[in-house]
């Protein structure tokens, strides 16, 4: 069975959300969900991704959810980044308030596979969280929104402009979604076939397997040594 994701980066255009330590909401949002996107095309076979943007512009909440709803998707993934105090750092994930058991569940895997992916860095884990949300509210799917670390404390910052730290957070999120729908990993390309090594045509050995008599003792040695995979040939001696 197919499963429709819809991925909605968070802000964009003249909305930059949260700016901080140099760094703008927008821009990391985008750079993240096009990180998931790209992982969930490249390793599983059967998955659809929709997404708000691929740019940096503008839609309103509206816009948003009502793209979801029309396509009729399965699941809603919100990212963000959070800001507040200097002090205040870490990750946390939201649902909406009335939520069923299976929204609740979902919550439950996608916070733990992405903050098992982020905690090496020394994240704080902030909790799950039930808000009223307009994306989680007006979402007719299960939907979620990370907050992704805070762009106003600076060792959060500073792992925000860590590439490797981002892979990690895009992958924290496609792990929880292959968990929670079990999303089938799709079959590696097989490998080239190796060319065979060169030979210096100066330089050339011949393997005599035996010398025959009789020329059915000679066919039944080719018969066994094609079936090793050579390719034996007989030479009538004169």
């Amino acid at each position: 069975m197919m499963v429709k994701i819809y991925l909605d980066a968070g802000h964009g255009g003249k909305d930059s959300g949260a700016v901080g330590n140099g760094l703008f909401e927008k821009n990391l949002t985008l750079e993240i969900t096009q990180r998931i996107e790209k992982l969930l095309k490249a390793n599983y076979k059967n998955v659809e991704i929709n997404t708000t943007r691929e740019t940096d512009i503008f839609l309103s909440l509206d816009e948003r959810t009502n793209k979801a709803n029309a396509w009729k998707a399965d699941v809603f993934v919100a990212v963000h980044i959070n800001s507040g105090t200097a002090t205040a750092r870490g990750f946390e994930s939201h649902i909406y308030t009335k939520v069923g058991s299976d929204t609740k569940a979902f919550q439950n895997v996608m916070h733990e596979s992405i903050f098992s992916q982020i905690k090496s860095f020394g994240v704080t884990d902030r909790g799950k969280k039930q808000s009223d949300f307009h994306v989680l509210r007006e979402s007719h799917m299960i939907a979620i929104l990370t907050e992704n670390l805070f762009v106003s404390n600076s060792a959060d910052a500073a792992l925000l402009k860590n590439s490797a730290f981002l892979d990690k957070v895009a992958q924290g999120h496609v792990l929880g979604l292959e968990k929670f729908f079990g999303l089938v990993k799709a079959l590696p390309p097989p490998s080239p076939t190796p060319s065979p090594t060169p030979v210096d045509s100066e330089e050339m050995y011949q393997v005599i397997a035996g010398t025959f008599a009789d020329k059915d003792n000679a066919d039944a040695l080719v018969k066994k040594l094609e079936a090793d995979g050579y390719k034996p040939y007989i030479n009538k001696k004169q």
